[in-house]
């Protein structure tokens, strides 16, 4: 077992025993699953939709190589710069390249879960560069030191109460702030670092191919502050973001801000083409975009898998999912959680590594339910655990007895043979500890099925 397997067990008890870490999750998760409920109910035709967006998405990874240049050198036309990044250290040092060269001393960002999967933050922080959040999320859980919990709300797992008492301790604020009195206490703090920042990171949703533009969701405005004022803007992005025309907005757009907070569309929705044109009058001088692989193509060679790149970072799945509801999103260490992270995690950081989330699972369904773009997340997550047995990540005592059970089960003459006492001493010899200290293993009936109906009916004859 992996060290990240064993911290993720031990953690995983701890948070769902922790009652109070419950009742915030599940209450949160409950407004928006609510919201969610109202918003989706006023589309029409919502499975049509899903479907249109995963025939487009499939398009797009059967066609990347297509579309990527097209995306290139449409953006470059406008006067942006495109640089690609293998993984996560050349991006890093691009984006570092980039800041030096102006000379730049500090960066505002908006959310953005790619920069959280580089560890941006932290690497410009090694490197004496400040980065401040401006996503009040993110800002929040920047300033206690913890990685983003949501991938749509950064802070979810905080009270109104934990907040006044972070905000209390760090900026004098009155211990019982109300939510509005700490909004306004961030946006007073960050109005001046807008204002005096040399550089603005932004992620991106999508990256318009037709176009060579990028789309950003947001519903605070702090991303159109980080790069309205800044003279530099850096824009990192999954490959696997980009969508063919400006015109498929009008069906991911509202597709992405209904399944993910139940607005019919989210406050501010921007397309950028480029740095400042000679006849405008706002916007930066320089803008870059970072295409950012970092292990995509490895999930994109899995043709049975590449699904997992359709996900337009809704949140859904993790919402719907009983697994994360109950040990949250800080338990898998990864910057992509819940059902959706555990299917890509393995493809990105390895599955040697992080196999295990891909047990963390009860496979009801409910992910690929809920699912905007039809994933087939639950099915995936069973090809990864095949692929852990396929490249022999798993322990030898593991495979025997999968190789046993699953003899057993394909031979009726095999499954009759053993008794029931005999099956409970492999249950408790081969499965005890994987089945869990806090649950109690079950127990085989001394008779088998077909052997009792056997003796039922020549009883009655």
């Amino acid at each position: 077992m992996s060290d990240h397997a064993e911290e993720f067990l031990i953690a995983s008890e701890n948070k769902a025993f922790d009652k109070e870490h419950r009742r915030i999750i599940n209450f949160n998760i409950g407004k928006y699953d609510a919201a969610v409920t109202r918003g989706l109910s006023k589309l029409i035709n919502l499975d049509n939709a899903k479907k249109k967006g995963h025939v487009i998405k499939w398009r797009v990874m059967e066609n990347l190589d297509k579309y990527l240049p097209e995306f290139e050198s449409n953006f470059q036309r406008r006067g942006g710069k495109v640089i690609w990044a293998n993984d996560a250290e050349e991006a890093n040092r691009e984006i570092l390249n980039i800041i030096q060269k102006a000379g730049a001393k500090t960066v505002v960002k908006s959310k953005s879960m790619v920069t959280e999967e580089i560890q941006l933050n932290e690497f410009l922080e090694a490197n004496h560069i400040e980065s401040l959040e401006t996503d009040l999320g993110e800002y929040i859980v920047q300033l206690l030191g913890q990685r983003p919990y949501h991938i749509v709300t950064p802070a979810m797992h905080l009270s109104k109460e934990d907040i006044a008492k972070l905000f209390n301790e760090k900026f004098g604020t009155p211990i019982d702030a109300t939510p509005e009195q700490l909004t306004a206490k961030a946006r007073e703090l960050l109005r001046d670092k807008y204002v005096q920042a040399d550089v603005g990171i932004t992620g991106a949703n999508f990256l318009l191919a037709d176009t060579g533009s990028i789309a950003i969701t947001e519903n605070e405005g702090n991303a159109r502050l980080s790069i309205s004022f800044p003279k530099i803007h850096i824009a990192v992005v999954g490959i696997e973001k980009i969508i063919p025309s400006i015109a498929d907005l009008d069906l991911f757009w509202p597709m992405l801000s209904t399944h993910g907070t139940g607005q019919n569309l989210t406050v501010y929705n921007t397309i950028l083409s480029g740095p400042r044109q000679a006849n405008e009058s706002d916007g930066p001088d320089e803008m870059y975009i970072v295409l950012l692989d970092n292990g995509r193509t490895n999930l994109l060679a899995q043709k049975d898998q590449r699904q997992g790149l359709y996900c337009i970072r809704c949140g859904a799945c993790l919402n719907a999912c009983p697994v994360y509801k109950n040990i949250g999103g800080h338990t898998y260490e990864t910057t992509y959680s819940g059902p959706i992270g555990s299917i890509i995690t393995p493809h990105l950081q390895g599955m040697e590594e992080f196999k295990h989330l891909s047990y963390a699972s009860s496979l009801c369904g409910k992910c690929t339910e809920v699912c905007p773009v039809k994933i087939d997340i639950h099915k995936m997550l069973l090809l990864n655990r095949r692929d852990a047995v396929k490249h022999q990540v798993v322990t030898k005592k593991e495979e025997w007895a999968w190789a046993i059970w699953k003899k057993g089960m394909l031979s009726r003459k095999m499954m009759d043979f053993f008794k029931g006492k005999t099956k409970n001493v492999f249950l408790r010899t081969l499965f005890k500890k994987t089945w869990g200290h806090l649950r109690e293993m079950p127990v085989v009936a001394d008779k088998s099925f077909s052997k009792e109906w056997a003796e039922r009916n020549s009883s009655e004859s």
